[in-house]
């Protein structure tokens, strides 16, 4: 299949670009470059360079390449700064949205998976969380990812649009070629192996007064191969299923303190901790159950010890100790 992967110079849509090109299907990897980075778009890619904003552009792309299905990862994703900016992120996420949509629906093309968030949740009142738990964002970001999949369903309903959204928390570790490069990164388990390197003097820990087993906060974890095998898988049951939404997680969640403990075995650095206080809105546990993928697609994280999660990010990231850049 022709198959157009937005965002897919950023950290999770360069490995979705990279698992469909094994998979046999041609890419068109478009990206604006804004925050994504050109050395991560697969070699066996076409790279288009388009804003979501070009609408015409967005036409041109899925008509020129008979595009027939789009994995649809560009956004703006930091949860601090949609706080801020909520404009900029109603605007990316959900306005140049309708932009795709607009030109999918006028070439035809009917099949979408989206990269939704579990930020959709908010604070949950159960752990895990299912798929039926209520949502309720807590921040901009999640509130632009629901808004998203809900227009998805009434596009389903009004366009015959088939679309699977996949809600996760957090992507971490790398392949070979590919891996984590924000600016300014904000991830933990980057920052833990910057310090590693001499890059960071500490790792800051936002609170050690949660009611967890070490008073860190708990969070789930899931490689980034494992997310893109989730797109993958999720690509090919759009044949029969036209709605549906999963949650991606790891089965269980790790502490703060547990990643800078697995990483300091893994790196065999110090890694010292700077203990601050909580940021505001920072729930205790937030890990999601994969049941439902995992009964109806057959999706298991083939990554799931925490050690060799940050073992691939680490060496990733020693031969890549500025990022991409050279």
């Amino acid at each position: 299949m022709n198959i157009l992967v937005t965002g897919a110079a950023g950290y999770i849509g360069s490995v979705v670009a990279e698992e469909l090109i094994k998979e046999g299907h041609s890419v068109i990897a478009l990206d604006n470059l804004q925050q994504g980075r050109c050395q991560a778009i697969y070699s066996e890619a076409t790279f288009v360079q388009i804003d979501l904003a070009d609408k015409e552009g967005l036409k041109k792309v899925v008509n020129n390449y008979s595009i027939e299905a789009v994995m649809h990862l560009a956004a703006e994703t930091s949860v601090g700064f949609s706080m801020s900016d909520p404009q900029r992120y109603f605007t990316s996420n959900v306005v140049y949205g309708l932009n795709l949509l607009e030109a999918m629906l006028e070439y035809g093309v009917r099949k979408m998976v989206f990269s939704s968030s579990a930020a959709v949740y908010g604070e949950p009142d159960q752990i895990p969380i299912t798929e039926e738990a209520p949502e309720k964002p807590a921040n901009a970001y999640g509130e632009s990812k629901l808004l998203f999949e809900k227009i998805l369903a009434w596009y389903g309903k009004a366009y015959n649009l088939k679309h699977i959204s996949l809600r996760y928390f957090n992507a971490a570790g790398a392949t070979m070629r590919l891996g984590e490069d924000h600016r300014p990164e904000t991830h933990l388990i980057p920052n833990v192996l910057k310090v590693a390197l001499g890059q960071l003097p500490c790792v800051e820990v936002f609170g050690i007064d949660y009611p967890t087993p070490d008073r860190s906060c708990i969070r789930d974890y899931i490689h980034v191969v494992d997310i893109a095998q989730a797109h993958v898988l999720a690509l090919n049951s759009l044949n029969g299923h036209c709605a549906r939404i999963y949650n991606l997680g790891n089965g269980e969640g790790f502490s703060v303190l547990e990643v800078v403990q697995a990483a300091r075995e893994v790196t065999g650095a110090e890694i010292p901790v700077w203990i601050t206080g909580r940021r505001v809105g920072d729930p205790a546990i937030l890990v999601a159950s994969s049941k439902r993928i995992s009964t109806e697609l057959g999706w298991k994280p083939k990554y799931p010890d925490l050690k060799e999660i940050i073992a691939t990010a680490w060496e990733w990231h020693k031969r890549h100790p500025n990022g991409y850049e050279v």
